[in-house]
């Protein structure tokens, strides 16, 4: 575990709080983050941190965070507790795999405010902010049943929690919709960092058929990618756009910026437009949270074709179902 303490604007002997949840109107804000998992991960937990270093540059705030911990609800209860201890005007628990540990510990701390970033809890001083990831994903499913040769597409994942689910069935029942006929290989190998084993199972992905395969992975990406690189195989990155960082092997990127939640939960904050007991959510329709991003060498009618798909999603002609009773492969 690694503890980052405040990066202070002011002393603490400085500081006063009202006894209220938000700082009092001359205080700086004070807000800390749980991140289970690694800041530098080019991935989910790094995009929790750079949201977390948007709420100290744009709403002037104090910060705090501890990364590193282990994704089990015991050591993240523990970790959220220190937190919550220092007396901050929220705590934000980046991924829906601290939902359990957040709703144990916000009860124990009912003068500070928690925001689960792709949670699904709430209380009176709990809400989550959910950045629908499974909408970008329905384009990328719709995308690959476009530009798949093979017929097969498949999809890999790491630790079985629920943004990753909705994400695997949005991807599937975009793949449905334009390509009923595809097969669909997915797992959850149980490890997001793990480069050997993602690249283990993408080569069995490969070997089954699948030319485009969607990884939902963090730091494990590296092993996915060196996979697909050998066996000639696309992929479609998720979060941040991995198309600008190798267009040959990413066909496309499921971005679902989730560093705007945490920054959004903050800026209502200070607004006084915070609630708990809400799960607040950002889709399509804000295009710098969600989109869908496609590789430079996708011809121009499937572009069209998604960009008709995203509008008739954005106007609710099309429902994104993110539910998958399937078979998985077995890590």
């Amino acid at each position: 575990m690694t503890t980052r303490r405040w990066i202070m604007k002011a002393t603490l002997a400085t500081l006063a709080f009202a006894p209220t949840f938000a700082a009092a109107a001359d205080d700086p804000l004070r807000v800390s983050m749980l991140l289970a998992g690694q800041i530098d991960d080019k991935g989910f937990m790094e995009a929790g941190y750079n949201g977390l270093m948007a709420i100290e540059e744009q709403l002037g705030a104090e910060v705090s965070y501890i990364d590193g911990v282990a994704p089990e609800p015991d050591q993240l209860a523990v970790a959220l507790r220190k937190l919550a201890a220092e007396g901050p005007d929220m705590v934000i628990a980046h991924g829906g795999q601290n939902n359990a540990a957040a709703e144990i510990v916000a009860a124990e701390f009912p003068e500070v405010k928690f925001t689960v970033v792709q949670g699904a809890v709430t209380g009176p001083n709990l809400a989550s902010y959910e950045v629908l990831q499974e909408e970008s994903a329905w384009l990328a499913g719709a995308a690959a049943g476009l530009l798949t040769e093979s017929g097969v597409v498949g999809h890999i994942s790491g630790i079985r929690v629920t943004p990753g689910l909705k994400g695997r069935g949005g991807f599937f029942n975009g793949l449905q919709h334009t390509n009923p006929d595809a097969e669909f290989l997915t797992i959850f190998a149980g490890d997001q960092d793990d480069n050997e084993l993602s690249y283990r199972v993408a080569s069995e992905q490969i070997d089954k058929g699948a030319d485009i395969v969607f990884t939902m992975l963090n730091a494990g990406r590296t092993g996915a990618i060196d996979a697909m690189r050998e066996k000639g195989a696309r992929q479609i990155g998720n979060v941040r756009d991995w198309t600008a960082d190798d267009p040959e092997v990413f066909v496309a990127s499921a971005i679902a910026n989730v560093s705007i939640a945490g920054l959004q939960a903050a800026r209502d904050l200070k607004q006084g437009k915070w609630q708990g007991g809400q799960i607040v959510q950002i889709g399509l329709d804000n295009p710098d949270a969600v989109s869908l991003s496609l590789s430079s060498d996708v011809p121009q009618e499937v572009r069209a074709k998604v960009d008709a798909l995203r509008e008739q999603i954005i106007g609710g002609g099309i429902e994104v179902s993110t539910e998958y009773d399937g078979p998985e492969m077995q890590p």
